[in-house]
């Protein structure tokens, strides 16, 4: 929606709750259950775009991913049995365990395979696997458990050759059994790439073209194992479409390197 759309929205709703005379408190325990998942929907969000911004020119916005860090911490602190809300805490930790070597000198975004290890944050890796291992003792899985998981076994991996890929193929196929998100099935086409070979992973792929088309990251995906498969000029036609889709600077110098080559 339009950011002057939203504005109005919250205006419109902060004087409806001031005209109503709503204090200011938490919410009941079955209402904060009842809404945790959106809350909890919003803080990965937000961590996201903070992440990889949609778009500026700044590739990062590491205010916004610390500011998620942070909601994740009140939300765990809140519910300290909630394994969801353990297991966002340990997915944001992971990824900003990457974080310096994320982007080069040039603010240019490397990519998971190419990432200097050692520049890795260890102590925020062991703390995340801690929360993991929390949330699952408490024996109620869900989809941020598993994408928590999934990013452990990414960190844990001593380089990206010794990635543990049908063990990530085996979440991702838990995951989707949960989440049919299409953005899921695509992260899981990755998976089965590295697996079972790109003929599968572009199957996997082109599936989802009705509901993805529109997602600059279909098409990089689609242009990755069309490479792979050595045909080249169908792999640069969707490596230029993935550059009139995307707003994000640095993403689109990795896709212009791409079809510079």
């Amino acid at each position: 929606m339009p950011e002057e759309t939203i504005k109005k929205r919250i205006a419109r709703a902060k004087a409806k709750i001031v005209a109503a005379g709503v204090p200011f408190r938490l919410p009941s325990n079955a209402n904060v259950v009842e809404r945790l998942d959106e809350v909890l929907t919003v803080i990965y969000l937000v961590f996201n775009e903070g992440y990889v911004a949609t778009s500026g020119s700044s590739p990062v916005r590491r205010d916004l991913a610390q500011d998620a860090e942070w909601l994740a911490m009140l939300v765990v602190r809140l519910m300290p049995d909630e394994p969801e809300a353990l297991a966002v805490l340990a997915l944001i930790r992971l990824h900003l365990a990457r974080w310096p070597s994320r982007i080069d000198s040039a603010d240019r975004l490397v990519l998971l395979e190419h990432q200097d290890r050692a520049s890795w944050d260890r102590r925020r890796i062991e703390d995340a696997t801690g929360l993991i291992e929390r949330a699952a003792a408490l024996r109620r899985p869900g989809r941020y458990q598993l994408e928590a998981m999934i990013a452990a076994l990414h960190c844990e991996a001593t380089s990206w050759d010794q990635t543990d890929w049908p063990q990530i193929l085996a979440l991702y196929d838990v995951l989707a059994a949960i989440d049919r998100s299409p953005v899921v099935r695509l992260n899981r086409a990755v998976a089965v790439a590295h697996v079972h070979g790109p003929v599968a992973a572009l199957t996997e792929v082109e599936r989802l073209s009705d509901v993805l088309s529109a997602y600059h990251l279909w098409h990089a995906t689609r242009a990755s194992l069309l490479t792979m498969l050595g045909r080249d000029e169908d792999a640069g036609r969707a490596n230029a479409t993935a550059l009139e889709l995307t707003r994000n600077d640095a993403e689109r110098s990795l896709i212009e390197e791409r079809l510079a080559r």
